[in-house]
């Protein structure tokens, strides 16, 4: 595997780290890579905007009076901030279900200075802090919708888990048994499918949102969410997080998602004489600060974006590593030289 970005403390080698990217056009044609593009890659909550395609196209959103604020919540990755926690507990009153009903747990939250707070406060989180709670709450209105029992709509068997199984696999333009599916985190099903199809799905976000005339419902929906996730990016992460701070730099031009473990997807619109691209990230060993550094640099290369835009991501793509006295201890390399395929 190829060496992808180098932790140095002074001089010396610390850690290295290897991963994979894959870039696609707007036919999902592969046209830039580095390591392995088709890597069986789990993209853990980098799936969700197609989880909540599936759960879009049950009709849900209409039928409870989802609005696009909550259709960002059920893409997000979020960090437990109050504006997170209230909007998941609107979404379940909408939805006339109970937290009792989310099938996913509470944890300790993704950003600091929440964490920090609820120290404080000695609070104990619960289904509704879990930064998957939005896709929970969705899934439980996605159910009802689908006319099946709210119990259990997180088994792989459950209809609306079934329904989001095709769906992830025709945007990846893959047989289903192309797909393959784990547990994720959260306790519902989890995709992994090759790299550079991770890259395809959200190439087609970006694009459907350039759609104007004779559009098909599926592209709709898909330029529905893009819209969603780039109008409140504070929503599908929150103050402070990667995915936020891109959407926020780039203004709608283009739509990112962290998943667990180090995997990374940008969707990015046609602007001038460039098409629409998909991008997808995967560090081999989880780690997310090196991915975020990659993610930029690859921007970068691709010259994605004015360089005020990039510049707004100086800090992830050139992580200050200091040591407790505030003292510069090393830096980060990163080596992705992209290879036109």
């Amino acid at each position: 595997m190829k060496v992808a970005a180098t932790v140095y403390r002074g001089d010396l080698v610390e850690n290295t780290h290897a991963a994979h990217v894959a870039v696609v056009d707007a036919e999902g044609r592969l046209i830039y890579a580095f390591g392995d593009p088709s890597r069986m890659t789990l993209a853990r909550s980098a799936a969700k905007p197609a989880q909540a395609l599936a759960v879009l196209e049950t009709g849900a959103l209409e039928r409870f009076g989802f609005d696009d604020a909550d259709l960002a919540l059920i893409c997000a990755s979020h960090s437990g901030e109050p504006r997170h926690i209230e909007r998941t507990r609107a979404m379940l009153a909408k939805a006339q279900v109970t937290e009792a009903e989310l099938r996913c747990g509470g944890h300790a939250p993704l950003s600091d200075a929440v964490w920090k707070e609820w120290i404080r406060r000695d609070f104990t989180p619960t289904g509704v802090c879990s930064n998957c709670s939005g896709k929970h709450a969705g899934m439980l209105a996605g159910a009802q919708a689908l006319g099946a029992a709210v119990a259990d709509y997180h088994l792989p068997e459950h209809p609306l888990q079934v329904r989001v199984k095709r769906t992830v696999a025709e945007l990846c333009d893959l047989p289903e048994n192309g797909v393959q599916w784990a547990t994720d985190g959260c306790n519902l099903p989890t995709p992994a499918f090759p790299l550079d199809r991770l890259a395809r799905l959200f190439m087609k976000m970006a694009n459907a949102d350039t759609q104007t005339t004779d559009t098909a419902p599926r592209s709709l929906a898909l330029a529905r969410i893009y819209r969603a996730m780039t109008a409140y990016p504070e929503l599908v992460a929150g103050d402070g997080r990667f995915c936020t701070t891109l959407m926020q730099a780039f203004d709608g031009d283009l739509v990112g998602k962290v998943g667990a473990d180090a995997s990374y997807a940008i969707g990015v619109r046609a602007t001038g004489t460039r098409g629409p691209l998909g991008i997808a990230v995967k560090v081999e060993d989880g780690n997310t600060t090196v991915l975020y550094a990659i993610v930029s640099n690859v921007l970068g290369q691709l010259d994605i974006g004015r360089e005020t835009q990039r510049a707004k991501l100086a800090a992830y793509g050139n992580p200050p590593m200091r040591n407790t006295m505030g003292i510069e201890t090393g830096r980060l390399a990163v080596t992705v030289p992209l290879e036109r395929i």
